[in-house]
């Protein structure tokens, strides 16, 4: 793993109960992807890993800076929307000094005309060809990864997101578009499902997956997320 972010430290310690640490998650936006029950489902999870975890439902907790300086994670459940200068200011900055950021789904499709949030983040949804119900095989790409260890590929049927992604990224899982798809898709290609990266001090983890809840809750899936949300705490 040559340049990997996971080089230095034995791979249990990265999703092992950590010390108490503090995570925020803000939940809302398009209610489709039910961003509520995917808030109160990764809480859970996340408070398993012995963190306090709170749940704010507006994007004004941005504006709180003394709050966001504690946090050791945020983990953004939110699709579309808008974020001020000001909020958007205070969330990067608090990343890019050291606090974690992971989620899933709609974070990456989150605050479309923020290219500084997508920057951090490492992509952007751009569409999903074909029905909302596509059957693809998630490979996982670096199986010796402590992230994506002892998990395999596996196969769901949801969204297969076709995204814009920083070619920095460090990609953990992957998909393959086998169909052309005009004018967007063009050729069968392969596409990022999870990644980790850095933001300044801030390490960043997103999965696609997670449109809803029963896709969240495949074991596969949430053992992804949970090591994800471990390994980007401060």
């Amino acid at each position: 793993m040559a340049g990997s972010l996971l080089t230095s430290t034995p791979f249990f310690t990265y999703w092992r109960k950590p010390e108490m640490k503090y995570a925020l998650i803000v939940q809302g936006g398009y209610s489709g992807h039910q961003p509520r029950v995917i808030a109160h489902i990764l809480a859970g999870v996340l408070r398993e890993q012995n963190f306090e975890v709170e749940i704010a439902d507006s994007l004004d907790v941005f504006l709180d800076v003394e709050k966001l300086r504690r946090t050791d994670l945020i983990v953004p459940i939110w699709t579309a929307g808008s974020l001020t200068p000001e909020q958007l200011k205070n969330f990067t900055s608090v990343v890019q000094a050291g606090t974690g950021i992971a989620g899933v789904h709609g974070m990456g499709d989150a605050f479309r005309c923020e290219i500084e949030y997508q920057g951090m983040v490492g992509g952007q949804f751009l569409r999903h060809p074909g029905d909302a119900g596509v059957t693809y095989k998630v490979h996982i790409t670096e199986p010796y990864n402590p992230l994506v260890m002892g998990i395999g590929d596996f196969v769901v049927t949801t969204e297969q997101w076709y995204m814009m992604f920083e070619p920095s990224v460090q990609v953990l899982a992957n998909t393959y578009f086998e169909q052309i798809d005009p004018p967007l898709v063009w050729r069968p290609v392969g596409m990022p499902v999870a990644w980790i990266k850095k933001y300044g001090n801030g390490r960043v983890y997103f999965n696609a997956l997670g449109h809803s809840p029963d896709i969240l809750l495949i074991p596969q899936v949430l053992t992804m997320v949970q090591r994800g949300m471990v390994w980007a705490a401060r």
